[in-house]
């Protein structure tokens, strides 16, 4: 197989323009394709989700030679990028992050950077969203995602899936040699346990809030990026926008006597 796999490469994220998982992310894509893109927002929109900016302009303003900072969120950086800056040859791979962080089980649901890669879906286009998990005492290992990724996309590319969906990918916190190969997942329950609000006052004596994900370090069971990660394996969960319940859909069912229309 070809060094240089894709036509167009589109990058994206949401720790910003200026993060460095960007720069790693520009290195490996750099390795895959000679027509790479970045279109990402100017400053940190972590926990934006999905969101797209329906009732404020966006503005463009490039850094570069096919590099785009959008005062707007993850999602809206890639409907600006396959809708406007290339609307004319779209890219043939969307590679969202690399976030600083993991992204497990249902913090998924508030990621920007899985946000983009579901918009990017959403659009008809491939889309991986990539995260590089650390331990909050140690520097982030940009190193092992720098040096697995290349590989993980080469391979995750050659599936032609059977339905749209976006690829949430994993690296895990540990060096290069610790590293173990990619499993692919289910999204599982996650590290996030609460949202909590922390208050404080400013130099006028007012009140302000931060909100504050509580995290524990419980592991979720064997088949779940949660529990691949805490073993070393990158995790590959495919992602799609179907949210139903099916088994309290089947209690609401059994309970009203009638089937949902």
């Amino acid at each position: 197989m070809g060094t240089r796999l894709f036509r167009r490469i589109l990058l994206t994220n949401d720790d910003g323009f200026d993060a460095p998982g960007l720069a790693t992310l520009t290195d490996i894509a750099a390795s895959l394709s000679d027509d790479v893109w970045i279109v990402a927002p100017s400053r940190d929109q972590s926990g934006i989700s999905h969101a797209l900016s329906l009732h404020d302009p966006l503005r463009i303003h490039q850094h570069g030679p096919k590099k785009f900072a959008v005062n707007g969120t993850p999602g809206d950086c890639v409907a600006i990028a396959a809708r406007q800056i290339l609307r004319d040859a779209p890219p043939s791979l969307v590679l969202s992050g690399i976030n600083r962080g993991a992204n497990l089980g249902v913090e998924t649901v508030f990621s920007g950077t899985v946000g983009a890669a579901m918009t990017a879906m959403l659009l008809g286009l491939p889309a991986f969203a990539l995260s590089q998990a650390f331990n909050k005492t140690d520097p982030v290992p940009w190193e092992t995602a720098a040096a697995l990724a290349p590989d993980v996309i080469r391979s995750l590319a050659c599936f032609d899936l059977p339905q749209a969906a976006c690829l949430n990918i994993n690296f895990p916190a540990c060096p290069i040699e610790s590293a173990k190969p990619l499993r692919f997942t289910r999204q599982g329950r996650g590290l996030l346990r609460d949202i909590s609000v922390v208050t404080r006052e400013d130099v006028r004596h007012q009140p302000y809030h931060w909100l504050h994900f509580q995290r524990d370090h419980d592991n979720d069971v064997p088949g779940t990026e949660t529990h691949a990660i805490s073993e070393n394996h990158v995790s590959v969960t495919p992602l799609s926008f179907g949210r139903t319940n099916e088994m309290v859909l089947d209690w609401l069912e059994q309970r009203c006597g009638e089937p949902i229309e």
